[in-house]
């Protein structure tokens, strides 16, 4: 069984996360091809339209928790590795995002 600890952890390295795939947008040495990759996977996020449409109970949500997750580890793995070493200290140091 998944713990509540356990969730709120993952929630928060997604936070960490997604900070750090807008600091590597912005770097210059991130390559053209990984920044497209971010772009739409923000877009996805954002985007009210779905692969599956949410009234779809369950079907609908987990396109969301399957893509999007998926999304940002793949685009974490095109940012260069030093790159991404700098961006991920500076996330964590100076979040973005700072809701709860």
């Amino acid at each position: 069984m998944i713990s509540v600890k356990s969730w709120k952890e993952k929630g928060k390295q997604l936070k960490t996360d997604i900070s750090t795939l807008y600091l590597a947008y912005k770097d210059l040495r991130v390559p053209w091809y990984a920044k497209v990759f971010i772009a739409i996977i923000v877009a996805y996020t954002l985007s009210p339209i779905d692969l599956i449409p949410d009234s779809i109970h369950v079907l609908g949500y987990l396109d969301d928790l399957i893509i999007i997750p998926a999304g940002i580890s793949l685009s974490l793995r095109m940012v260069p590795k030093e790159v991404l070493e700098e961006c991920r200290e500076k996330a964590k140091s100076e979040p973005i995002l700072v809701a709860n």
